[in-house]
């Protein structure tokens, strides 16, 4: 019976244990007090497994290699960043994603945080409890623009709802959807143009060596004062000490984070002293529906593979598709 390890943060019950069971499969969890973001606790518990429904823990080379049962990796959502994918291809591992089944809760969850920003929460809702009466006004949303770098799924889907909220959508990205470009009115400009010109920026980019810290000193500085940033995309894109100088200063006037350089946020987080700072932890994309369908995603792809059918459009490396000879 082929063992799957689930890691990434999905409901016990859910849609895949059916999947699962019904294909011959044992499903299990790591217990709650082993820590899989580090890599002995990982490896410990992944021996002797074939699959793993994988979280935003890292797969490095010394965790690949030491699993040489493993057959598939499938991310519980679309980044890939925490999978080493040389070391998956050296031991034939393909790794998966699941696009298409949490753009919306994402989108949803930005325009959260950017509301609840623009409006200075945490703060009002401290202010109240603290008994003080403090009625001042906030810039209105409606007639701003918002800046979204990448313009993908989730961008996308984020773009929908800001136009609906009357705001200005400028956006990045280097294969746009010309369709859906026009579709929405959206201005598509470079980096520094939607720097100058942005009053909320929201990130939607892929975690890569180029985009790392593509927020820093130097690029806040070209923005307008005042500025508001949304990230629910990596934590490495901002430079967070950069960001906390610029929250310090004024010139980004808050900031609604899902994502962060370290996760778990460390409790001595500079990030956590300011009270122009809105935090969640990595939940943009576990709406009930969205986690219902990855489930059942997941489990669909690993059983799909298992059988003998390649998940095409789902695999993040092995570029050139099925190896010649792959087997399970």
């Amino acid at each position: 019976m082929p063992k799957v390890v689930v890691t990434a943060k999905i409901a016990p019950e859910g849609p895949h244990n059916a999947i699962f069971a019904a294909n011959g499969f044992s499903v299990a969890f790591p217990p709650a007090n082993c820590d899989v973001f580090q890599e002995d606790g990982l490896i410990g518990q992944l021996k002797d497994v074939e699959a793993v429904v994988a979280g935003s823990e890292p797969y490095t080379p010394r965790v690949i290699e030491s699993l040489p049962k493993l057959r598939m990796i499938v991310r519980a959502g679309v980044g890939f960043d925490a999978v080493n994918l040389a070391a998956c291809d050296k031991a034939g591992i393909p790794v998966c994603t699941t696009p298409g089944v949490n753009h919306h809760s994402v989108a949803e969850h930005s325009i959260a945080l950017l509301m609840a920003i623009a409006r200075g929460f945490p703060l009002l809702d401290r202010k109240v409890r603290e008994n003080r009466w403090d009625r001042k006004g906030y810039p209105r949303v409606m007639g701003k623009t918002i800046g979204i770098l990448g313009l993908g799924r989730i961008g996308q889907a984020t773009a929908t709802r800001a136009v609906g909220l009357g705001m200005k959508v400028l956006a990045l990205e280097p294969y746009p959807n010309h369709e859906f470009v026009k579709q929405w009115n959206i201005e598509l400009v470079d980096l520094d143009t939607i720097l100058a010109r942005s009053d909320f920026l929201s990130l939607h980019l892929p975690m890569s060596a180029e985009n790392h810290h593509i927020i820093d000193r130097a690029r806040i500085a070209k923005m307008k004062k005042g500025v508001m940033i949304v990230n629910t995309a990596r934590g490495p894109l901002i430079n967070e000490a950069d960001l906390c100088e610029a929250l310090k200063s004024g010139q980004v006037a808050a900031a609604g984070l899902d994502v962060f350089e370290v996760e778990p946020l460390p409790l001595d987080s500079p990030l956590l002293k300011l009270d122009n700072v809105l935090v969640s932890g990595h939940v943009a994309g576990l709406d009930h529906e969205s986690a219902h369908d990855t489930s059942k995603m997941c489990a669909d792809l690993i059983v799909g593979l298992h059988q003998g059918r390649w998940p095409d459009g789902c695999v993040q490396n092995m570029k050139s598709g099925r190896p010649a000879g792959w087997k399970w």
